[in-house]
């Protein structure tokens, strides 16, 4: 059998492919495939600089957990699941979810784990577990507030209800929504520009954000920011990119 997950490079962009018919359920195999991938990417001297994550064919981003290994789920399926999407979060590349279809359950809550969200138009979002008497695992009770808010939250949370891309593009859920035909294009397009970038900064902005999100205080998210803003201003990235600029040329970047 083929991996579950496929890996394509282009540059410094890498495509992670959920290949697991019918559905692209998230099952044990692929949750492992994703997460070595993730920890390649964020090896030191790894050269990739963005990352996108996708679903094979049109229909299916990833429909949620494989069902089929429901009987033999315990806490440390729930722990590997939940272990990946603060792994993405962790992860110094950017990861960009270019969301294909169906995004239910566990493919939602891996989708929200990413950097940014893009849908095509036939993409549906939803966290179903309720209709199964059970309630998200991988981050969906956790998540989903943060992005769109408690109010917008949770209903969708207690009814299961699936929301189509437009009103996930209004709920904030998405960035970006278009038509099916294009979205790898775009997430390409976004993530090969985003790999242009002077590789620190963009690894500070991704941990800034993220560690300001968790902090208790403003205070204690304004030092999260200090700090990075302090370790990339003394970079030669950071001198590289005022030489450039005052020249009027575009900067080399070392990642230095």
């Amino acid at each position: 059998m083929s991996d579950p997950v496929r890996v394509d490079r282009d540059g410094a962009v890498a495509v992670l492919t959920i290949d697991h018919p019918p559905a692209n359920a998230v099952s044990r195999a692929v949750i492992a495939d994703l997460r070595g991938a993730v920890a390649e990417f964020g090896r030191q001297g790894s050269e990739v600089r963005a990352a996108i994550l996708t679903g094979q064919g049109e229909k299916f981003f990833a429909a949620g957990a494989d069902i089929t290994e429901f009987p033999t789920v315990g806490e440390e399926n729930i722990a590997a699941g939940q272990a990946l999407t603060l792994e993405m979060e962790q992860c110094p590349v950017p990861i960009i979810a270019a969301v294909n279809g169906i995004a239910f359950g566990g493919g939602c809550e891996l989708a929200m784990a990413c950097d940014v969200r893009i849908a095509a138009a036939n993409a549906r979002f939803g966290q179903p577990e309720i209709n199964l008497g059970i309630i998200p695992g991988w981050g969906g009770t956790q998540r989903l507030p943060r992005l769109i808010g408690l109010s917008r939250a949770l209903p969708l949370l207690l009814t299961g209800e699936p929301v189509d891309a437009t009103t996930a593009l209004q709920l904030g859920l998405v960035s970006t929504v278009v038509e099916p035909g294009e979205l790898l294009d775009v997430a390409r397009a976004l993530a090969a520009k985003i790999a242009t970038k002077a590789p620190l900064a963009v690894r500070a902005t991704k941990r800034a954000v993220h560690q300001g999100l968790d902090a208790a205080t403003t205070a204690e998210a304004l030092a999260v920011e200090r700090r990075e803003f302090t370790e990339v201003f003394g970079s030669e990235d950071a001198g590289e990119g005022v030489a450039a600029f005052l020249a009027k040329r575009a900067p080399e970047w070392r990642g230095r």
